[in-house]
């Protein structure tokens, strides 16, 4: 049971920092301010976990924290905060 509720704990951890760094330290331009980035960053996160669950030889390479590759979260969270970014600023 602890191990589910740490790999989940760790997505979150991911999409929040993913977020934070997106909206205040690039600050970028999100629909929804920082919640809207923290939405984003959260399903990214996920997102990423499940692919690695997928394709597990693809990041072979990548890190493993609390058997969660962190590289792939971090890649796919900023990723979608990125597209979600762009395709709401060209309105």
């Amino acid at each position: 049971m602890w191990f589910i509720i740490n790999i989940g704990l760790t997505y979150l951890v991911i999409g929040f920092a993913s977020a934070l760094i997106i909206f205040y330290l690039f600050k970028r331009q999100v629909p929804g301010n920082f919640i809207g980035a923290l939405i984003i960053g959260l399903f990214g996160s996920f997102l990423g976990g499940l692919l690695y669950r997928a394709f597990p030889q693809i990041f072979n390479f990548f890190t493993d924290i609390n058997d969660v590759n962190v590289y792939a979260a971090f890649f796919f969270s900023f990723i979608l905060i990125w597209i979600f970014s762009k395709l709401s600023s060209q309105k």
